[in-house]
């Protein structure tokens, strides 16, 4: 049985460590676009930011955690709008709400789709590198 040394797990961990450092960037930068008239500008400073930080110090692949991060933001409007599409109803014993919510079906598959891509073509690019 080989013995793992921390330099070791910390070369094969650090990449991944890395890459959800970006998709926190990612998400940052979508919110502060969807957001743009209110906390926008703050959030996209903040995500400049750190993107500029992140790029001294982490390895370039990673960066593709930026594309999964709107990934989080598009899957929490899906989960939101599960009722829809159309007008939903939600009542309890005082009082009855009706909200218009959106299909979330084309929420969930570009979520879907921006994180799985992403996460796939960093795995591949992080494998192609280490061998």
């Amino acid at each position: 049985m080989r013995s793992r040394t921390a330099e070791s797990v910390g070369q094969c961990g650090a990449p991944w460590g890395w890459f959800l450092a970006w998709v926190a960037v990612g998400a940052c930068a979508a919110l502060g676009l969807a957001a743009l008239l209110s906390v926008g500008v703050l959030l996209l400073a903040a995500a400049a930011v750190a993107a500029v930080l992140l790029l001294r110090k982490g390895h370039r692949i990673t960066a593709l955690g930026a594309l999964a991060g709107p990934a989080l933001p598009l899957l929490y409007l899906a989960y939101s709008n599960r009722g829809g599409p159309g007008t939903v109803c939600r009542s309890t014993a005082t009082e009855t709400i009706c909200t218009d919510e959106f299909a979330p079906l084309p929420f969930l598959l570009t979520g879907v789709l921006l994180l799985v891509a992403s996460v796939l073509v960093f795995s591949v690019l992080d494998r192609r590198r280490g061998n």
